[in-house]
This record gives structure tokens, sequence and C-alpha cells, in this order.
């Protein structure tokens, strides 16, 4: 059969692609952005916003109802628990980042993990049908940000997890439901009309609105295709559809389900370290080399020799903020980074708290930052690098470069650093017992024969309240 349209192949290979496509590379990567996707949610849950998300979803109801993560006694209808999961997953901005620029995990997990808990308990779904459905929402959006040049780049105009994520979401849930391909063609239509939201909410408490937006408007789209909605058939292939989103529009068709090549075999994602924008941990990194020259042993920074800090970076507008005020503003902030790295030897999850960012060394050192955009540093995850300098009053200048910070797909973190950061953060909201078969869980996941192994451990003891004001 000549297939007419992009959408069509597309519908196609969502419906079509079995767990005999999967690959072992395509398994193991996966499984480390679920573990990590999962940990980066757990600690998520005790933010301020995932808080406020969370309360205003309690205004809606259902007969079936999926867990809020760290939450056993929360109870939301699935496309709900989806978006305040997915809230919760991108509230630190600590969530897996690919290449071309998106965060890919954080809007198909939750709505894999709700739909399982939701659905009835006949048929079973396997782990492998658990990988098979997550990956397709990963490939969904790989392949869609290869539709335009302007996607390899850090954004400028809109968010990308709330565009491919939206459709991601979508493919995930269809694949999981067992969607018809003509049903899966609908369902991107429908998402596309959920799809978008404008950077300038970055460094802002809505920001991590984008991620459980995007989990619950693809689930939506999914429900109202089952229900008989439909929506343009041409959708991918035109300007007026999803080329809305992309200047250089220039949709192409995937692979033949005969040969068919996963994009996550090719490009691995970035796992973060530390819970800021990504660009920010060249940035760190080449900090904490530079510190090296101006600290020994535990002496503090001699804040006071320091003339000037010179960043050299990628013009990124929304990552230059030169005196951040909240939490967030100093998670997307190259200076704040730069700068805290400089006085503490490094970033963690409490470096963005208001009473550090607020420091009075913090603010002093601040001041002496001066940003430059080498032509040759180019906005791109895969190309872009951080050199500073750090001159002293005494004209002496320390100067440090990253070109590949660890965590990074091109210097990976090891199975064990992975397992210790899913450690910290989701110790933080679930027992020790619990958070050590998730690990186990999930690194066998291909062999688990029922997935509502995984959800039942979601439903463990109930944690104490936590909520930091501060975040």
């Amino acid at each position: 059969m000549k297939l007419k349209s992009v959408t069509e192949s597309f519908a196609q290979v969502i419906h079509g692609l079995n767990v005999g496509h999967l690959t072992d590379r395509v398994i193991q990567r996966s499984k480390r952005m679920i573990l990590d996707t999962l940990g980066v949610g757990f600690l998520g849950t005790s933010t301020e916003v995932f808080h406020k998300a969370s309360e205003y979803s309690k205004i809606y109801s259902s007969n079936t109802t999926s867990t809020v993560w760290g939450r056993p006694d929360f109870r939301l209808p699935p496309t709900y628990a989806a978006f305040a999961n997915g809230v919760a997953i991108h509230s630190m901005d600590f969530d897996d980042t690919w290449h071309p620029a998106t965060h890919p995990s954080g809007a198909v997990l939750p709505v894999l993990m709700a739909l399982s808990e939701a659905l009835p308990p006949s048929p079973k779904f396997s782990g492998l049908d658990f990988l098979l459905a997550f990956n397709v929402g990963i490939e969904v959006q790989g392949r869609l940000m290869h539709f335009s040049k302007e996607a390899n780049d850090i954004p400028k105009r809109f968010h990308p997890p709330s565009v491919v994520g939206t459709l991601g979401s979508a493919a995930a849930a269809s694949k999981i439901l067992g969607l018809s391909m003509t049903k899966c063609q609908e369902a991107l239509a429908i998402a596309v009309s959920h799809a978008g939201a404008p950077l300038a909410n970055a460094a802002t408490q809505t920001k991590p609105l984008h991620i459980g937006n995007a989990a619950r408007h693809g689930m939506e789209a999914v429900f109202l295709a089952m229900l008989g909605l439909q929506g343009n058939k041409q959708v991918l292939d035109i300007q007026a559809g999803f080329g809305a989103f992309y200047a250089n529009y220039s949709p192409k068709v995937p692979p033949s389900l005969d040969s068919y090549t996963w994009l996550l075999e090719q490009q691995d994602v970035a796992f973060k370290r530390f819970p800021a924008h990504l660009a920010t941990h060249w940035v760190e990194d080449a900090a904490a080399s530079v510190r090296k020259h101006l600290v020994t042993d535990r002496a503090l920074l001699p804040v006071d020799h320091i003339d000037r800090i010179v960043l050299r970076i990628p013009d990124v507008q929304y990552v230059n903020r030169p005196f951040p005020g909240t939490e967030h503003e100093a998670r997307h902030s190259f200076q704040y980074v730069a700068c805290a790295t400089l006085l503490d030897g490094g970033i963690v999850v409490p470096s963005f708290h208001k009473c550090q960012v607020n420091r009075p060394q913090v603010r002093e050192l601040l001041s002496k930052v001066e940003l430059q955009h080498p032509q040759d540093n180019l906005p791109s995850f895969n190309t872009l690098y951080c050199e500073i300098s750090v001159t002293l009053k005494d004209g002496v200048t320390f100067t440090e470069r990253s070109n590949t910070f660890y965590g990074h797909w091109r210097k990976p973190l090891s199975q064990k650093d992975l397992q210790e950061k899913f450690r910290a953060n989701a110790s933080r909201m679930l027992s020790h017992d619990t958070v050590e078969r998730f690990i186990e869980i999930v690194e066998n996941l291909e062999d688990l024969e029922d997935c509502s192994l995984l959800t039942t451990l979601l439903k463990g003891p109930s944690p104490p309240e936590m909520v930091s004001k501060s975040i």
C-alpha cells in the first residue's frame, strides 16, 4: 500500500512497531531514562510548584484513578495524575535532555505509569510492552525535531517539550492502548492543537507546567480519538499544521518498519548531576576547574581579590540572568552557576534555595561577571563550550575551558552514579526498601511479566508531607 502522507506514515510506525524492533542498546538507554525520570519526579514532589499543580488537580475526580508519585493516598484521574507527575519531573529542571534539544522522558513516562495503573488487570502489560510504548513516545519526538534545522539549536521562541512532547505523549498512549493506525493518525492531529508554550515562561513556576501539560494533553488527544474525534489527516505534512512551530519546515517519512532504526540507538541523552538548565553544566565544570587555581585545601574563595569574571558561552538569552532573584531564575542563569561554583566548589540540590541565591558574597561576585559570545560557540547542546577567565586585582588571570561535562552523552554517567542520583532523589520520598526495589525492577524491566509490579510500588507507605516553600 502506498502511503499518502508523512502523517499517515507516522501513524503506521506508531501502530506497527513491536517488541522485536527493540535493540539491546535502546532497551538499556531507555531503562536509564526511566529510572532517572522517576527519581527527579519523586524529588520534585517536594516543590512548591508541584504542590500548587496538585492542589489545583484535586477539583477533578473519576471512577478510574492513578497514583500521584510520592503520595500513595493521593489519586487522580489518569490525565491529571500524568499532569501532576509531569510537573514534578520538570519542577527543578533536573530531567534528561536530548539532541535536538528537548526533555524527552517527562512527557511520556507519567502517561505510561498512569495508564498502566488505571487500565483493567487483563490483559497484562509486560515490561517489554512498557519499554516499547516508552520508546515509541521518545522516537516520535526525535523524528519530529528532525523536520527543521531550527530544532538543532537551543530554543528561542517556544519550549520544545510543550510541542514535540505532546505528540510523544499521544504516541506512547496510542501504543499502550493498542489504537488502530487510523486512530493513531487522529490522535496526532488532535495533539497538535494542544501543543505549544512560549519560552517567555522559562525560569518561572509556569515552565514545569509545560511538561505536565504535554503529558496530559497527549493522553487527552488519544481519548478523544478513541471516541471518534477527527482532525486534519495531513497535520504533519503542512506548514499550517505542525509546521506552524518551525522555520524551514521539511517533514520526512520515518524509516520502513522492515529495517527500522531508532534515533535513541544513534543519539543518547544527557543526565544532569544538578538541577539547572543543561547549558549551565558546562559553566559549572569550567568554574570548578578555575577554582582549583584560586583555593587551596578547604580555604574560602578570596572574593575581595577577584577583579572580573568572564564567561565565554553561546548567546542564549533566557539563560543570561545577571542577578537572579528566584530559584527558577537561578537555575537559568549562567552567571549564578559560575559564581556559586566558585564560592562552594560545585552545585547541589540546595544551591538554588533562596537563602543561597541571595547570599551577599554571591551578589558581590555576580557584579563582577561579564559574558562574551565567541562566534564559534554556537547555541547547540552538541557543540557548545564554556571558557571562564577569572582575573585577580593583581592582574593575574586564570582560564579554564569545558568542552564536555560528566553526564553529557559524550561522557555519560556511569550506571553506579545514575543509581546514586536516583537514590538521593527518591529517598526523600520513599522508604529505603522501595527505592532499592525500584532500581531492581527497572534494571530488569525487559524481563518483567506484569507492569503492575512497577505501579504497585507507587502505593507504598505514605511519607510525611514535604513541601519546601523556597522551591
